[in-house]
């Protein structure tokens, strides 16, 4: 059986590979003028391959349509990747927050054993082929037409991968592609990408700022709901915010109902803790040890061993104390409203930076046309989907990642 794979990033380099291991004719065709280019940018250039949690775990950590992943995930797990990369000679390892690294720290190495597997099994790879569109016959895929012409096959699987990081080749072909064979695309949406901010001006001194072991809450003012909330670090931007914990409130936030509205009329606000560890009257006790060894200095200069030097002069201006006032003369009303602003800083959230800066798209091929044991379409027969097109979507942390191996693996199950 003759198989086309469009798309070379992990899910159609996977789906290629698990195709051609079940003794079919395989042609991976990539628009780019290399495979993996997306891949290569993962994990800040180092890829975050997967997480070391259990299979049930993931789900959890899928915000888009997770449970609609469940069978892929029984069928290719984490321990499956990572065997696979041990096999083509690429050790792995564990870091913070559960996640899996090459012991090289170089992502262009976990694609070459993708590269190396692929030459092994001999599937033939076409760069800088562009798909137009997908031939169909009497409601069957039957081939392509490229830019090099039509190429025929018996089953073709759909893997382009998201509209987020076009300069690697994801700039959303695969959606077009799909609508015109009937399928309902869900709203393309950025995931995973940092946040605007309304107070730009007043943040500026704080500009590169990372903030770690600081906790977050994001809520709709209207229903005084918590809508996220997270711990870890966060880094202030020029236009707001960003950092792995904000970057996973994001893909929370996409989906949270009425949100442009909300968003427009400055009804979602971020509560960030710069002190989660202390309880506000143990955070009192500490700010008075400081002041009462400082009691003859002027609160300006007084905060340098509670916050970041970049932090101090937002902070005093919040406070509405003067700051050249001597901390013995501070009140405890005062004191109090410094407690509250450092445990509860508080923006108001615009909205989310373009698709292009995000790491992942939310939305795609709606999952109710998709077969979830198969992957293959339910309006075009010999059709399969693999990787970010599909409408799923998750938390930072190597599950992304899993996902397009897993629907790689399952997609590719052609006999």
């Amino acid at each position: 059986m003759k198989v086309i794979v469009i798309g070379g990033g992990p899910a159609g380099m996977i789906a290629s590979i698990e195709a051609s291991k079940k003794g079919n004719e395989v042609i991976l065709l990539e628009k780019m003028d290399r495979l993996g280019k997306k891949l290569l940018i993962t994990g800040k250039g180092r890829c975050n391959i997967t997480s070391s949690l259990e299979m049930e775990e993931f789900i959890k950590n899928i915000h888009g349509n997770g449970k609609f992943l469940y069978s892929c995930f029984q069928r290719y797990t984490n321990q499956d990747i990572i065997e696979f990369l041990k096999e083509q000679g690429l050790k792995v390892k564990e870091e913070r927050g559960n996640r899996i690294f090459p012991v090289t720290d170089k992502s262009i190495d976990v694609l070459n054993c993708f590269i190396k597997k692929l030459k092994e099994l001999n599937v033939k790879i076409k760069l800088n082929t562009i798909v137009k569109e997908i031939l169909i016959k009497d409601g069957q895929a039957k081939g392509v037409q490229t830019n090099n012409g039509e190429i025929y096959a018996d089953k073709i699987i759909l893997a382009t991968g998201g509209k987020s990081y076009p300069l690697t080749g994801s700039t959303g072909d695969g959606y077009k592609i799909a609508e015109k064979l009937g399928h309902i695309i869900q709203e393309i949406r950025p995931s995973l990408v940092p946040l605007e901010l309304y107070n730009k001006k007043e943040i500026i001194n704080l500009q590169g700022l990372s903030l770690r072991n600081t906790e977050i809450k994001i809520l709709d003012v209207n229903k005084n709901k918590i809508i996220y909330e997270d711990f870890g670090e966060m880094i202030f931007t020029h236009f707001g915010i960003s950092g792995p914990i904000i970057l996973s409130s994001s893909a929370h936030l996409i989906r949270y109902s009425n949100l442009d509205e909300l968003l427009e009329n400055k009804k979602i606000k971020i509560y960030i803790d710069l002190k989660p560890a202390l309880s506000e009257e143990k955070l009192e006790e500490r700010i008075l040890r400081d002041f009462s060894e400082l009691k003859n200095k002027q609160y300006k200069n007084s905060l340098d061993k509670l916050l970041p030097q970049k932090m101090i002069e937002y902070v005093i201006k919040k406070s509405e104390i003067n700051p050249e006032k001597r901390v013995n003369e501070i009140t405890r009303e005062q004191r109090k409203k410094l407690v509250h602003i450092l445990k509860n800083m508080d923006f108001d959230i615009k909205g989310f930076r373009p698709i292009e800066e995000a790491i992942i798209t939310s939305g795609g091929i709606n999952i109710k046309e998709i077969n979830p044991k198969t992957l293959e379409s339910k309006l075009i027969k010999g059709l399969y989907f693999a990787g970010e097109i599909i409408d799923v979507d998750a938390y930072t942390g190597g599950f992304n990642l899993q996902i397009a191996y897993s629907t790689g693996y399952v997609a590719g199950q052609i006999e």
